[in-house]
């Protein structure tokens, strides 16, 4: 029996001090297996599972995404790796911005194509070079710039074949340009001719950012020297605008998890000041929302570590569960599976675990929070083990007062009221269709019968899968708003039982208003019955 403590404790009852000692050794003991697993191969993983969580987050605003990158660009410690995965991220989404800064600088590229011939061909030919540039760009800039300005410069420009050509020529027939020998041209306008460098014609060649094909890198690394060694003002313009215009989803999914953990530690600092501290709850199916509200209402947690793993036991229980299902994590299953069921034999009722909270003055926001999620997640694991029929997930329901009733998403009623899975029902009728097309026939054929072993499986142990595979129940839990399945239900339930135990243990103990005055207005206490 798994009893979820969905129902309001009993906060007079008796105390059992030997039961919160052991519940809470337990506890701390499962804490340890999964901080060694998650120790020996499943940190990075955990801290993807993090970035991901505060990924889903919601409620933080484009003003307040722009203050939370910026100041982590801007800490003391300067973050370029962070400063070029944003400006590749730009480059990317948007090379505009990036194209008009270069466009303003634009003399810079005379060192860029210097000595280098395939960086010239790329940008000057006129036809395409497959790289995603737009055909003639460079050449284009380059005709209009020595036609403009033939005076001081048409002595420079290299033809193909025996013969140049003169600017009363190409005046009428402009397509002579294409007859251009770019390299050797581009060249001497490299050593001759530095105001094409800086002209207009040049620059605005530049401003829609396709020049970044050629070599993304270089000019990554340009604008970081623009943001950390020159400090310009234009380059933290658009940087800001970028910040302000982009999917915070996308921002975190793209770079935080390139952030040394004491950055991402720093950056859960800065992302917790400006959440809302009376946040009202409102769609818990989201795991984002609820580490929202935790990460609103805990203060300091003193480390990544208790970051990590208050993430991974409360929003993350499926995550966790296939990497402890991993080979090399058969030692830390079988350790849970002992400490799961020493935790089920402790004596169970409607108020076995107001002793846990009466306790709770004694620890940290954080601790609680851990313990209580710790506890949930042992929920989770249990009933994703043992939890496998339709008749074990309605006792559940049963023990834990919830109210449900079957769906009838998968499901069909039979001819004596038992529900069937709507692919037996299509064989039974494919059956009896056949018997019909047979009738005239003299050889007499056998019934349909749900053990016939000419079928080569049992009938009946199919049924009970295919039902155990598509059964699913609407549930008080959630005001019977959604149809749950076996496959979902742990995790929807250890979330219902997190949420409860928040409630319970911040509503109800004014003497306990220094760790739990910030938690109070978290939850308004439901109860399901």
């Amino acid at each position: 029996m798994v009893y979820l403590f969905l129902s309001e404790p009993n906060w007079n009852a008796d105390v059992d001090g030997d039961s919160v000692k052991l519940r809470i050794s337990l506890l701390s003991e499962l804490e340890s297996v999964i901080w060694s697993m998650m120790m020996s191969g499943g940190r990075s993983e955990a801290r993807l599972w993090l970035c991901s969580t505060i990924a889903g987050m919601t409620s933080i605003t484009p003003r307040h995404q722009r203050e939370l990158f910026v100041t982590l660009l801007r800490s003391t410690r300067q973050k370029k790796g962070l400063a070029s995965l944003l400006v590749h991220m730009m480059f990317e989404k948007n090379p505009q911005k990036g194209g008009s800064i270069l466009a303003k600088k634009s003399h810079i590229l005379e060192k860029f194509f210097e000595g280098n011939p395939k960086r010239i061909l790329q940008w000057f030919s006129s036809s395409s070079s497959g790289s995603g540039l737009d055909q003639g760009k460079g050449v284009k800039a380059l005709s209009h710039f020595s036609f403009k300005n033939r005076d001081i410069c048409w002595e420079e420009l290299e033809w193909k074949g025996k013969h140049g050509q003169s600017p009363a020529v190409v005046a009428t027939k402009p397509h002579y340009f294409l007859d251009l020998e770019i390299q050797r041209t581009v060249e001497n306008f490299l050593e001759n001719v530095p105001e094409f460098w800086s002209s207009d014609e040049f620059a605005e060649s530049l401003k829609d950012g396709d020049i970044f094909f050629i070599d993304r890198q270089f000019f990554v690394q340009y604008f970081v020297d623009l943001m950390y060694k020159e400090d310009s003002r234009d380059v933290w313009e658009v940087i800001n605008e970028f910040l302000i215009e982009q999917p915070f989803s996308s921002l975190c999914q793209r770079l935080l998890i390139t952030l040394e953990e004491r950055d991402l530690f720093y950056f859960l600092d800065l992302l917790r000041k400006l959440l809302n501290p009376r946040i009202e709850p409102k769609n818990f199916n989201n795991i984002s929302y609820l580490f929202e509200i935790i990460l609103s209402k805990s203060g300091d947690f003193g480390s990544i570590d208790q970051v990590l793993l208050l993430n991974a036991v409360i929003t993350q229980g499926r995550q966790l569960l296939r990497l402890l299902r991993e080979e090399e994590f058969h030692e830390a299953q079988a350790k849970i599976d002992k400490i799961g069921l020493k935790i089920s034999e402790i004596p169970t009722g409607a108020n076995s675990l107001t002793p846990l909270f009466k306790n709770i003055c004694n620890m940290t926001t954080v601790e609680v929070l851990k313990c209580l999620g710790l506890q949930c997640w042992i929920f989770y694991y249990t009933m994703s083990q043992e939890f496998l029929t339709p008749k074990s997930w309605e006792s559940v329901f049963t023990d834990n007062e919830i109210d449900f009733r079957r769906s009838d998403k998968y499901a069909l009623l039979d001819h004596d009221g038992s529900s069937e899975g709507p692919d037996f029902d299509r064989r039974a009728s494919v059956v009896v269709k056949s018997r019909k097309k047979r009738k005239g026939r003299k050889k007499k054929r056998r019934a349909f019968n749900h053990n016939d072993d000419e079928l080569g499986f049992d009938v009946g142990s199919w049924k009970s899968d295919l039902l155990s595979d598509s059964a699913s129940w609407l549930l008080s839990t959630d005001g019977y708003s959604a149809a749950w399945s076996s496959a979902d239900l742990p995790e929807h339930l250890h979330r219902s039982a997190y949420i409860e135990f928040r409630c319970h243990s911040s509503a109800s103990f004014h003497c306990f208003k220094h760790h739990w005055n910030v938690l109070r207005s978290m939850l308004r206490y439901k109860k399901y019955r």
